[in-house]
Order: structure tokens, then sequence, then C-alpha cells
């Protein structure tokens, strides 16, 4: 997490130049700076910053700033003494609640956390939903979350999806579920966890469209009834990683795109040969066998599916759920 400590007085100061070093952080020195432009400034460009002055400060001048707790960087606040570390601000998401703690670990302070889940040793559903590589594409956390405070769990269906759930967590069936984690949309009531563990192999044509290759996707997509945000990756030959309306395609819905040489490519056995790609690309086939290599899967969720300027071949990456949050290793 890239980190600011900023502190207005002298003493705050002297505490930020030994966070810094515990913190791997950036002291900003506001002496004689206008406070709020400085932060206005500062504030694309952290992850996190800790505050050594009064809250009360501190939040008049984030305030206009807020946009989203899945962006917001994460807030804390401290006295100059180090006593207290308060996290103020997207203690989850934002990663407000560690910086808390290690603030107040390397001040032999004492870290204040109010988020509910960690003050009664629940699992927080953000983080790990973040953690698992989960969407939530229906739903809302804050609802979530205060169920799970006010019942001590949550009730998850798990749509083909295998592993082991955090023990406040109970499995269900879709018709009783508080959560159902699936890349399929469902008709059931519940929120809605999206694994991102869908991969498009994609051919096309010189010189395609982007409204072309949009169009494609969104037919597969209900055609096998997937949530667009279930993509996680495109995959193509290496010959198209020139191709403007396939790259425009991968930056306006922000997905990586990998491109594979026909020799790579031909490694691939099972797959629908064609002569005609054979002849124009040196592979036997593009969609399919760049959908089995970015996936790592064995087989393909859907053979290549053409269109006149696109050919596309879904691939669903193997999802094993766990109960962790956090990185736990060193």
């Amino acid at each position: 997490m890239k980190t600011a400590v900023l502190a207005l007085t002298k003493g705050g100061r002297k505490l930020a130049r030994h966070l810094s070093t515990a913190l791997k952080a950036e002291v900003i020195d506001l002496e004689g700076r206008n406070i709020k432009t400085a932060i206005r400034e500062l504030w694309p460009h952290y992850e996190g910053f800790v505050f050594i002055m009064a809250a009360g400060i501190v939040v008049r001048i984030i305030a206009p700033l807020l946009r989203d707790k899945k962006t917001d960087p994460g807030i804390v606040v401290m006295d100059e003494a180090g006593r207290y570390a308060i996290s103020l601000l997207a203690g989850h998401l934002g990663g407000a609640n560690e910086l808390a703690r290690a603030a107040a670990e390397a001040a032999d302070g004492q870290a204040v956390i109010t988020t509910s889940s960690d003050t009664l040793g629940l699992t927080p559903l953000d983080l790990w939903a973040r953690f698992q590589r989960l969407r939530l594409v229906k739903g809302s956390f804050i609802t979530l979350s205060a169920k799970l405070v006010n019942n001590g769990r949550l009730k998850v269906h798990l749509d083909n999806i295998r592993g082991e759930l955090p023990p406040d967590f109970e499995a269900a069936d879709c018709t009783q579920a508080d959560i159902i984690i699936s890349n399929r949309r469902q008709a059931a009531d519940a929120a809605i966890l999206c694994p991102r563990n869908i991969i498009l192999g994609i051919g096309c044509n010189r010189g395609v469209k982007v409204k072309d290759v949009e169009s494609a996707v969104d037919e597969i997509c209900r055609e096998l009834n997937l949530l667009r945000p279930a993509i996680d990756s495109l995959a193509s030959i290496d010959l198209k990683a020139d191709e403007e309306g396939l790259l425009d395609f991968a930056r306006q819905n922000e997905l990586p795109i990998n491109f594979y040489s026909a020799a790579r490519l031909n490694t691939v056995k099972g797959i629908q040969q064609s002569a005609t790609v054979y002849r124009y690309t040196g592979a036997y086939g593009v969609a399919e066998p760049a959908a089995i290599l970015e996936s790592t899967a064995d087989q393909l969720l859907c053979r290549k599916k053409k269109w006149r300027d696109v050919t596309i071949a879904v691939a669903e990456r193997p999802t094993i759920i766990t109960p962790e949050y956090q990185n736990t290793k060193n």
C-alpha cells in the first residue's frame, strides 16, 4: 500500500518520521501549505493516509473528496502522542484497519477499529469476496454485513463451485440463501457474488470493429446464461496483437488480453481444426486453443461460435473457495 503520513505540529512531524520507516510511508510536511489544497492534490496518488491531527479537521477536509468505498483510500487518524490510531474510513477495502494496527504497533499505541465484523470476530464479507476474486453483482455489502452481524451467520449457495466456506457462512439451497456464488444469471432474490473465471478465446478478421466484438460477446453470454462480470480475460493469436477493434474491446471492458503463437496454439489437442485458419495464421485454430491455454482448463465450456468477423470460444477456469480473506504468508 502506497501510504502518506501527514502532520501539522512539531510533535506530529516527529511521530510521522518514526512511522515512515515502520509503514514504508512517505512523510508529507504540511507546514506553510494550504492543507485543503495539498490533500486534494495528494489524494489520487496514495492508497492510504495517516493523519496526525484532530479527527474533525480530517473529516472536514476529505469529505468533498470521497467517492466510493471500493476506490477511496484507507484513512487513519492519530494523536501526536501516538496513543491511538483510529481507522476512520475504508477499513476493509481501503485497508485502513490494517494500517491502523500497523501504525499503533509502530507507535506503541492502541488501534481503534469500529467495523462490526472485526469487533465481533466475524468474517469481513467485502474483504473475503475481494480475496476470493468475487464481484458483487447483485445486493449490498452493507445489507449483507448487517445480516451477518445480527444473525451471526450468512446462508450461502455454491453454484458449480467447490471449496470450503468461512465458519460463519452456512451452506444452503439457492431458495434459502442470502448469497449465491455463481457466474450465471439467477432467478432467486439472493445477492450474487460472481467469480471471475470465464475466459474468452477470440479470433477475428483484420479490421474488425469493436462493436462487432461487443455484440458477439453479449450474444454468447446470453446463450450460456453467463454474467458479463464473470469474464476474467481474453486470449487470441499473436498476429492480432495490433488489432485495434480487439484491443479497444479489452480496454473498454478493463480486461487483460494475452496472445499466443501459432506453435503454442497448435499444441492443444481436441480442437475443431480449420484449413482456412491454418493457411492465414499457421494455427489450426485460434479461439478454442487460446481459451484453453489461457484458462488452463481441460475442456471448453462452449466450442467456437462464428459471426461474420468474430469467432469466440469459452472456457471456465475451475474455482475453489477457501475461508481465507487475507494472505497469511510472511
